[in-house]
């Protein structure tokens, strides 16, 4: 059998994959090589008066050119796609405020949602309602930042409320240190670009409120779920893992229990989105089954499971990621109905392709990605792996079952798993085998406390029995996190190893359904292409050699990189604060395949001096005398840290600078004051707040 022949008839039975993938080229392509807006529209206009035409040619004409309508087709839907992601980029709105705007002008802003309490201040996402200029209001579009400082005022502020001040906004930069979240990007996809932190007197509040009623019911909705299961859940791990699991809200989260749920492939099971809705859709199927002697029932099964759905939804805060998964699910009860998996499959690339048609920029999130390949993989792999196993005994039988689901539904997102998180655990089926249906238990669970929470004594009692269970859950995911070599971390790949990964997957797979040797030659194939180029990644890394300064917020970080190995110079509260470590120089340790921290060969330190492969670097962070000298030191780096007091005209006379640093230590009007210093001894220099981290790669 060949290929040609396996794959056309999948084409033709799940007709809107065509649609979706030619629409997600054009959404990648117009992101990263932006096409002229008048070229996509003449493009688009012009296949789309080839496709119009095309239906009116004669049969045998059709069938001759078939071809060039396939090409013209597949062209409307990619230049769809860089138009809906255009529009969607909120750079591109003439009505943006940031066009207009200027650092002394009044913005009026409106809370997006009721104040979120960090460490040190409050936050809450903000739209740019106006701009104060000549004494007229210009409406706006845009959305930032709001960081408060706490005080008794915040107390009036909550979703709709309305403010004015004028404090300059700041741009919502990266890191730029080596492998970092591109934050910037991340706030950019949701339209949101600068960032503020008021304090008391720096804002006022307007009597004025600016709310809408769905929005508001579903913020007062979660307010009383939250006060239901707060009065009603006992143990602060138990509470907070019951609010992120019914209804997504993630602050009251114990962080090394987040940090145990990750690390044993069970995170999903907190992270609301499509497991939830799939339980409950699962469930909702279980109970329509009953109705299969009514002869409405073709009618009833879809009403009665997309309502529930969508009224889960709701409760939930329809946080995007919820409705995303709704919206899947709908597509879903829709297509089941059919009675066919490939109506499934056509189901699948309708509500992504309508989803992604509503918001392009969905399609680089993480768990839109994982929700469908996880679905899909079901679809596709669950039945098979099912039939490897028969068991007569019933309970065994559904055991395998609950673990066939569980092994298919890891396949395809495996590669995107080990690509964005970088580990893959162990022991996930025996996690998974646990958590799932349990967590299924304790949110039905909710659900149940949520309505009998008008008796109270009841409430107490089916409270105590939820925390229990809750508790049960965590000590098991505790314990399996405790096992040997329960994770493999540090793991990273590329984009290519990604693609290939799925290529090992989907043809391995499919030589077990098929027994088709041609797909075990290709799964060979590519397992072999991947593993050479795994094998080069290696090389390299074992013959890396570089020297990076980090690019951290009022902290000083150096790595000497020396192959797997590093040598660590930092601030001891680096050392302290593992959630700042784990953020700020754990990517860039992954990004380079560094293993462990211990010395290095060929590196010498004596107080601010260091050497190492023949580099010579000094570290000023304090007031420092140097003597001029007839024959000038070389210096291949200074790094200048923590706001000394420097001149540039004095080092000049002891040392020959080659390279100067400035770290994120350092405050910018110094930095600025050096700046010019430099550029008059004309001698380089890197600014990490500007530039990212510093890397000088010494092979």
């Amino acid at each position: 059998m060949s290929l040609h022949q396996v794959f056309i008839p999948i084409w033709k039975k799940v007709p809107f994959f065509r649609f979706l993938l030619p629409l997600i080229v054009g959404i990648i392509l117009e992101w990263y090589t932006p096409i002229p807006l008048t070229a996509l529209w003449i493009t688009l206009i012009v296949s789309l008066i080839i496709v119009f035409f095309f239906f009116f040619l004669p049969f045998f004409e059709r069938y001759k050119l078939s071809t060039i309508a396939g090409i013209a087709l597949t062209t409307f839907f990619i230049c769809l796609g860089s138009l809906f992601i255009y529009q969607k980029n909120i750079y591109h709105n003439k009505n943006w405020f940031y066009h207009n705007y200027k650092n002394e002008e009044q913005l009026v802003i409106t809370l997006l949602e009721p104040l979120i309490e960090k460490a040190k201040s409050f936050k809450a996402n903000a739209s740019v309602d106006y701009i104060l200029i000549n004494s007229n209001f210009k409406k706006t579009k845009g959305k930032i930042i709001i960081y408060f400082q706490k005080n008794s005022v915040l107390q009036k502020l909550n979703y709709g409320s309305q403010l004015v001040f004028n404090k300059p906004l700041q741009q919502i930069a990266n890191t730029r240190n080596p492998g970092a979240f591109d934050y910037k990007r991340y706030t950019q996809f949701q339209g949101i670009t600068h960032q503020v932190f008021l304090k008391k007197n720096e804002f006022e509040i307007l009597p004025t409120k600016n709310r809408q009623k769905i929005v508001q019911f579903i913020f007062a909705l979660r307010e009383n779920v939250l006060y239901i299961l707060r009065n009603n859940i006992k143990g602060k791990q138990e509470l907070g893992l019951a609010e992120a699991l019914l209804i997504g809200y993630k602050d009251d989260l114990d962080k090394s229990l987040v940090q145990s749920y990750t690390n044993t492939g069970v995170i999903h099971v907190i992270a609301i989105s499509g497991l939830h809705i799939g339980i409950i859709y699962w469930l909702l199927v279980q109970f329509c089954s009953l109705l299969k002697k009514n002869r409405y029932f073709f009618i009833l099964q879809p009403i009665i499971i997309i309502t529930c759905l969508w009224i889960f939804s709701l409760l939930a805060g329809a946080q995007p990621s919820v409705v995303r998964s709704a919206v899947m699910f709908t597509f879903i009860a829709l297509g089941t109905s059919l009675s066919r998996k490939t109506s499934i499959l056509n189901s699948l690339a309708l509500s992504a392709f309508l989803l992604l048609c509503y918001n392009p920029f969905w399609l680089w999130d993480v768990g839109f990605q994982l929700s469908y390949l996880a679905v899909l993989s079901i679809v596709l792999f669950m039945q098979p792996i099912y039939n490897w196993l028969y068991f007569k005994n019933k309970l065994l039988q559904f055991i395998w079952k609950l673990n066939a689901v569980t092994i298919a539904a890891q396949l395809l997102p495996l590669p995107i798993s080990i690509f964005y998180f970088h580990q893959f655990p162990t022991y996930f089926l025996l996690s998974n085998f646990v958590a799932v249906p349990l967590s299924s238990i304790i949110l039905l669970g909710e659900i149940f406390l949520c309505t009998i929470s008008f008796f109270p004594f009841m409430a107490i009692v089916f409270g105590n029995f939820l925390s229990k269970l809750i508790g049960v859950m965590n000590g098991y995911i505790e314990s399996v996190e405790l096992l040997p070599f329960s994770i493999l971390e540090n793991l990273s790949i590329n984009i290519g190893q990604v693609i290939l990964i799925f290529a090992v997957i989907i043809f391995s797979c499919y030589w077990l359904i098929e027994k088709n040797k041609l797909y075990l030659k290709l799964g060979l194939s590519a397992l072999l292409i991947l593993f050479i180029l795994q094998t080069k990644q290696l090389i390299d890394t074992k013959n890396q050699n570089k020297i990076i300064v980090y690019n951290l917020p009022k902290q000083t970080a150096l790595d000497f990189v020396q192959g797997r190995n590093v040598f660590f110079i930092a601030d001891s509260s680096i050392f302290v604060d593992k959630i700042f470590f784990n953020f700020h120089i754990k990517p860039s340790r992954i990004y380079n395949q560094i293993t462990q921290t211990k010395s290095l060969n060929n590196f010498y330190q004596s107080g601010n001096f260091i050497q190492y492969n023949n580099k010579r670097i000094l570290t000023i962070d304090r007031k420092m005398k140097f003597k001029k000298t007839n024959e000038k030191t070389e210096l291949d780096i200074l790094i200048v840290t923590k706001n000394p007091t420097l001149y540039f005209s004095e080092l000049a006379n002891t040392f020959k600078i080659k390279q100067v640093v400035f770290d994120g230590s350092n405050s910018k009007p110094k930095i600025n004051y050096w700046k010019k210093d430099c550029n008059s001894l004309h001698i380089p220099y890197h600014d990490t707040n500007e530039s990212g981290a510093f890397v000088m790669n010494l092979n």
